[in-house]
């Protein structure tokens, strides 16, 4: 559900005094049985409120805070395994207001939460915002109940793609909010992967070494708390983990994979920016682990190298000419036919005639004696 302008809601306006109006949503779970019970108390708290945000808000808000209907059709699928959820495109500048897609999300947490999804195990939070996992938190999101951790203890692979945060200019509520949402899976979790979308920020599994999150901050929603440490994130369970374009110390991944030295099987931290240290002292727990050093005679370095024929700028002739010289150096079992060249199409001709440099480049090397 990407974040749009139909999406966007402008703030109530009191219709008498034309101030505008508090609205503290709390969601209505009650599967009404017939159309007199739906009537019968007011949707939105009171009637006048009701009645403010039917004539004010546009039907898709509506249809996003009927948890009822998500609860019904998250029930008719009992069979069902991985839930993606996936709402993109949302301006920086409308982190901190609440628009259709997080009432939406609201309603399809309770959804699962009340219905029966028995294997349920993999979720993926594609392209989310970070506000995003306040309403999907199922400790602190609105409608939640002390059994809601329940369900989402199933879970087993969690991906996250998420919108970048900057450390430098935004407030910790955001990384808190994400800190608090995987300590939700720390007992279930065999499967964790996450990247920023658009510039690197701090690593989500080392918010509790982080000094920029335990200052006290008067923006906080709770600033008698905000000078209490962060929990350390330690997943009984995690065998594969993956980081993406994220900034973090050295210190910090060795004391990661230290803590997880008896269940993490593979970890990859890819576009990774190291703050402090080397890669040397990241990986030094390797070492203490295996008890030598035999793990580094194992690296490999992988990247790809495009082969591209591209012989413009040099005259066709040249080309075959080289090409035929070549041809004569192999075995005359291996020997392709220069003819081959001379019977190609008009449009295989052309595929080999393409940029400058990668023609260039091919010809100096060892296989062609070119001057």
């Amino acid at each position: 559900m990407p974040h749009s302008a139909e999406t966007f809601l402008p703030p109530l306006v009191d219709p008498v005094t034309g101030e505008e109006a508090t609205f503290i949503y709390e969601p209505s779970v009650q599967l009404a049985k017939d159309s007199g019970s739906r009537l019968s108390s007011p949707t939105y708290g009171s009637w006048e409120m009701t009645d403010m945000l039917v004539k004010q808000y546009p039907p898709l808000f509506h249809a996003a805070a009927n948890v009822p209907s998500f609860i019904r059709a998250i029930s008719a699928l009992t069979g069902l395994k991985h839930l993606r959820i996936s709402c993109p495109d949302q301006e920086p500048g409308h982190r901190y207001r609440r628009n259709v897609v997080d009432y939406a999300l609201i309603s399809l947490r309770i959804a699962i939460e009340r219905s029966y999804v028995p294997l349920l195990d993999t979720l993926s939070l594609v392209s989310v915002h970070p506000g995003a996992l306040l309403y999907l938190n199922p400790l602190a999101g609105l409608g939640a109940r002390p059994n809601s951790i329940k369900r989402w203890r199933q879970i087993r692979n969690l991906a996250i793609h998420m919108d970048s945060i900057p450390p430098a200019s935004s407030p910790a509520d955001h990384f808190k909010l994400l800190h608090s949402y995987l300590q939700n899976f720390t007992v279930s979790l065999t499967r964790l992967a996450f990247r920023w979308h658009g510039s690197k920020s701090l690593c989500p599994l080392s918010l509790d070494k982080e000094l920029c999150l335990q200052k006290h901050s008067p923006r906080m929603a709770c600033p008698q708390r905000c000078h209490l440490a962060l929990a350390p994130l330690k997943f009984k369970k995690l065998q594969d983990m993956e980081m993406e374009n994220i900034i973090v110390d050295a210190s910090q991944i060795s004391s990661f994979i230290t803590a997880h030295r008896h269940t993490l099987r593979d970890f990859n931290y890819e576009d990774t920016h190291l703050r402090s240290g080397t890669w040397d002292q990241a990986l030094t727990p390797l070492t203490r682990i295996s008890g030598s050093e035999k793990w580094k005679e194992k690296t490999e370095e992988v990247m790809d190298v495009p082969l591209l024929l591209s012989p413009v700028g040099l005259e066709e002739t040249q080309v075959k000419e080289v090409m035929t010289d070549y041809f004569n150096c192999k075995p005359r079992g291996l020997r392709p036919s220069i003819g081959a060249w001379q019977r190609a199409g008009a449009r295989s001709r052309d595929l080999f005639w393409g940029t400058p440099e990668h023609m260039r480049r091919f010809l100096r090397t060892s296989i062609f004696s070119w001057r």
